[in-house]
């Protein structure tokens, strides 16, 4: 576009030159048009679409494999599992997707008999969900919903390029069935499902139904092409049953409070037969006709347009129901127009184009050009869109605020903290005779570590020091002085402060390390650090780190290795401290506390407790919460297992990241949800605003082209004027030597 326009111009600056008329460069310029940079120069300015930006490309799309924000960001908006969470309520509340209502387990004993809904954990062996989903829910058009395309040869399939290729599309009805397939997914050997493990130790029968799948697999593989496909619906799961089209029942182990939240997951989205057996067909593995590349869903959007290296786009969903607006949100949701739809039917937005930025600099100025209707802030941009206000309060600058760009800040639902290994000697607590010096030594790091510092230089602010594992919007996290980690922090004139380094150096000697040296061999306490490598500005933080360690005379050994290797280690049991981060499924505190229980030691069981913590007393705690529904008893156990944790410091408690995100005036309807994902369909695109911004922002200054062009024909006309002399001075010397 911007090329064409040059040409344009320059060729008026050559019909000015030929002329040499002053006065035509100003047509010239009115004909080179006013915007030259939009990169949706085809679209209509007034298109209702959203366009923001990816940077790493999907791996996976199949819901049965995805596990990453980056895939979410997709998926959530073309699956539809039977549950979701609200929009606006904090802290986050489960409500109903394709389901007509939140399921009350059945209880049963270990005769089957029914238990009351109050029964204690330990007497109940099973519980039973029953989930009812709506009936008027249809897919979203695809080929495999027309027979002849699910069978079709290797042959055929070889001469496809696309979806499209395939001719003829159907739909159909959504059916309970279609949810029992998808479970049965996350037992197939070639789905490979990230959460299989975990399932099979809840859902009755899918571990077995596992091992059924691998054996049939095998007599599988040796037969012919066209008889690859294995129909689950053959084979059936013990705890996994269709009551009717509308109707279906998961049987799991014991009380499992939690099971609810992972049903609001893509793993849990429908995926028909027909899809299954479409996708299975020999030659379409080949020509990447998968559910990772072409997924299909009863979302309010489907993926029409694939290319994760430069360009995603989704499009309305034609069959999609309509979905009301919330009626009711947060105190101040109102106040903020969040709740001007209420009622409403969703989607409000008819596509979505995500075009993949690798770098931050085009990415940021193409927001601030209004191309992209919202934007992260990256460390580099922050001080030009952000600045703080009275007590530290993040505020928008100026030049943001002549935009009409909004702020919107919150609180991830995740931790990044310090690991101290505790099978080690020196900082561990597994041998009797060495806890309490080990503790002493952690306490010590614990204070020592400023992560309040650490926010403010390595974040921008852009985060809030943990005192403890769990993170806002999960139950069981206090606000404020209630909720300080004692450890770390005293209270001084109503305000929690850091408690003085000398408090530090004293639990050191006190673990028999004054000054930080062996009491007995006078040598150095120097703790190892594993690390992945990594480039500049990781040597800045890890000299930070060294800095703080160095604040109580302990010499930190900071060890790089790859990734691969670093896991190896940790899975191992091999480091002595490390760092690590864990982002929630769910918002339930038994999500991150399981992380510290001790029978969930990565080295010993090869679950999630990386750090091998072990103690009783926090054990019985944790068995006792983890069954329990929120309420006043769930409550005062959470608090007793963070006071067990605050005393024996097994993590460098860290902090809990702040996301900033920046939006147009014309996205509506705009509130951060960092558990769900599938936001998209609340959100509004005012496009009459959108083109009148971007023509103001993008519109082209004319007047150095007319300076150009004023040159131009002054140095046209200079040249005719020297050629007409030098023309002139040959033809007189011409008569005269004549």
């Amino acid at each position: 576009m911007l090329k064409t326009a040059l040409q344009g111009c320059c060729q008026s600056a050559g019909r000015i030159a030929a002329v040499g008329t002053l006065g035509l460069s100003v047509l010239a310029l009115q004909g080179c048009g006013e915007i030259w940079n939009n990169p949706y120069a085809a679209a209509s300015p007034l298109d209702n679409t959203l366009y923001t930006s990816f940077s790493e490309r999907p791996k996976h799309l199949d819901p049965a494999k995805s596990y990453t924000e980056d895939e979410a960001a997709f998926n959530a908006q073309i699956y539809e599992p039977p549950f979701q969470y609200h929009y606006f309520k904090r802290p986050y509340e489960l409500v109903t997707g394709t389901a007509l209502a939140l399921p009350k387990p059945r209880y049963l004993d270990a005769a089957g008999a029914a238990l009351p809904a109050d029964a204690a954990a330990s007497a109940i062996t099973s519980s039973v969900y029953e989930i009812r989903i709506r009936p008027d829910i249809r897919y979203q058009p695809h080929p495999a919903f027309v027979a002849a395309n699910r069978q079709l040869s290797r042959e055929a399939i070889a001469r496809k390029f696309g979806m499209a290729d395939f001719g003829a599309t159907g739909s159909r009805l959504l059916t309970a069935e279609d949810y029992v397939y998808q479970i049965k997914r996350l037992a197939h050997p070639r789905v490979n499902s990230p959460i299989f493990g975990h399932m099979a130790e809840y859902i009755v029968g899918l571990k077995e139904y596992g091992v059924t799948l691998k054996g049939v697999q095998k007599k599988l593989e040796g037969a012919e092409e066209r008889e690859t496909w294995m129909d689950l619906r053959s084979f059936e799961i013990g705890g996994v049953r269709v009551i009717d089209a509308a109707t279906f029942e998961i049987t799991v182990r014991g009380k499992y409070p939690q099971f609810l939240y992972w049903m609001a997951m893509p793993f849990f989205a429908p995926i028909p037969w027909e899809v299954d057996q479409f996708y299975s067909q020999a030659g379409m593995r080949e020509r990447n006709f998968t559910l990772d590349w072409y997924p299909v869903g009863t979302g309010p959007y489907m993926l029409t347009e694939n290319n994760p290296n430069a360009r995603m786009v989704l499009s309305r969903n034609p069959h999609f129901r309509g979905e009301p607006y919330p009626t009711e949100g947060e105190p101040g949701d109102r106040e903020a127009g969040l709740l001007q739809d209420a009622g409403k039917i969703m989607p409000f937005i008819d596509r979505v184009v995500f075009t993949r930025e690798k770098e931050t600099i085009p990415y940021w100025n193409k927001f601030l050009q209004g191309y992209y209707d919202r934007s992260g802030i990256d460390s580099d941009n922050f001080d030009q869109a952000v600045r703080s206000g009275v007590e530290g309060e993040a505020g928008l600058t100026p030049e943001m605020e002549a935009r009409g760009i909004r702020l919107r800040t919150s609180t991830a639902t995740s931790s990044s903290f310090l690991a101290f290994n505790w099978l080690d000697p020196v900082v561990g607590g597994a041998d009797p005779k060495n806890a309490e010096r080990a503790r002493k030594i952690r306490q010590a790091v614990t204070i020592a570590i400023d992560i309040d510092e650490f926010i403010s230089i390595f974040r921008n602010g852009r985060g809030i020091a943990a005192q403890g594992p769990l993170p806002p919007g999960i139950f069981g996290f206090k606000e404020g002085n209630a909720s300080i980690n004692p450890i770390a922090y005293e209270i001084t004139e109503g305000k929690a402060v850091r408690r003085p380094i000398a408090e530090a150096k004293r639990l050191l000697a006190e673990a028999g390390f004054p000054a930080g040296r062996d009491a007995t061999s006078g040598r150095p306490l120097v703790l190892a650090l594993d690390v992945r490598d990594g480039g500049p500005s990781d040597k800045a933080r890890l000299d930070w780190y060294r800095k703080q360690f160095a604040k109580i005379d302990i010499q930190l050994d900071v060890r790089g290795t790859d990734w691969n290797r670093l896991q190896e280690k940790v899975r191992k049991g091999n480091t002595q401290m490390f760092f690590m981060g864990w982002n929630a499924d769910y918002p339930d505190p038994e999500n991150f506390l399981f992380m510290l229980y001790g029978p969930n030691s990565v080295a010993k069981s090869g679950g999630e407790n990386r750090a091998n913590y072990e103690n009783p007393a926090f054990d019985a705690l944790f068995e006792k919460l983890k069954a329990m529904d929120n309420g006043p008893e769930r409550l005062a156990a959470i608090e007793a297992a963070v006071k067990v944790l605050h005393v024996d410091a097994p993590w460098a408690w860290g902090f809990h990241p702040k996301s900033y995100g920046l939006a147009h005036a014309w996205i509506g309807n705009s509130k951060p949800n960092e558990m769900a994902r599938n936001g998209i369909k609340y959100q509004r695109i005012d496009s009459e605003l959108r083109a009148r911004m971007r023509a103001q922002w993008n519109r082209a200054l004319m007047w150095p082209f007319a300076l150009l062009l004023i040159g131009v024909a002054v140095l046209a006309w200079l040249g005719l004027r020297y050629w007409r002399r030098a023309e002139a001075a040959v033809a007189l010397a011409r008569v005269k030597h004549a």
